[in-house]
């Protein structure tokens, strides 16, 4: 998942960006609600992770402001205030979920894996596509009863792509999901990535699970390649 942490902290917002990509997920880091707001509604994040303490607008005012701009992507919001008005406040402003400072890692990954899961309806913890699974949780993947040995950017790729069964998905969005600002040689990486893929999901198996769609981008075909 890509995830945009709103902190003005160098040495917290720092920390998060560093677990965060070192448990496979794309991180991107806001230091002021304002510039939050644009880089939230300029791409798609699948979570937002939001200090409720920032410069200029704070957390309160900048998710109220990101669900007005129909930002929809869930928002834990970060604060050192443990009072009951806070969390309403923040629940109220359209927040998600709320983590008081503080906190462990381990505890925040796995509430950014929950909220992600959610949606217009429940998204499953294990992620099923025909004979293909994937928990975000253990960060594991398996073809059968066989687990893939996959890099932490490929069990990435393979988790947007399980998420969406079915679509057409562009360079442009594979890139927007699975890798963050910081990353700047994109010229070929998702034609290198899905070859990578293949040879570890589909060919072993005598499997055509992920398509190319001329001219559109790539699919992960419903039956898992069934």
């Amino acid at each position: 998942m890509r995830v945009l942490v709103v902190e003005d902290d160098p040495k917290l917002a720092g920390l998060l960006r560093r677990s965060l990509r070192e448990h496979g997920n794309a991180a991107d880091v806001a230091r002021e609600g304002e510039e939050a707001l644009w880089m939230a509604r300029a791409h798609p994040y699948d979570a937002i992770v939001l200090d409720v303490m920032l410069p200029g607008i704070d957390g309160f005012a900048t998710c109220a402001a990101l669900r007005e701009a129909d930002v929809w992507a869930p928002v834990l919001m970060l604060t050192a205030r443990d009072a009951i008005e806070d969390r309403v406040c923040g629940l109220d402003a359209g927040a998600d979920d709320y983590l008081v400072k503080p906190f462990s890692l381990a505890e925040l990954l796995a509430r950014l894996r929950a909220l992600v899961r959610r949606g217009p309806s429940a998204r499953p913890a294990v992620l099923e596509v025909g004979d293909l699974r994937l928990d975000p949780a253990t960060r594991l993947a398996w073809r059968g009863t066989t687990e893939l040995a996959l890099s932490a950017k490929e069990f990435s790729l393979l988790e947007v792509f399980m998420r969406r069964p079915g679509q057409v998905l562009s360079r442009l969005e594979l890139l927007e999901h699975a890798w963050d600002m910081g990353y700047e040689n994109r010229s070929n990486v998702i034609t290198v990535y899905i070859r990578l893929l293949r040879r570890k999901i589909d060919r072993p198996f005598g499997r055509d699970s992920l398509e190319t769609v001329q001219g559109a981008g790539y699919r992960l075909r419903r039956n898992g390649g069934e």
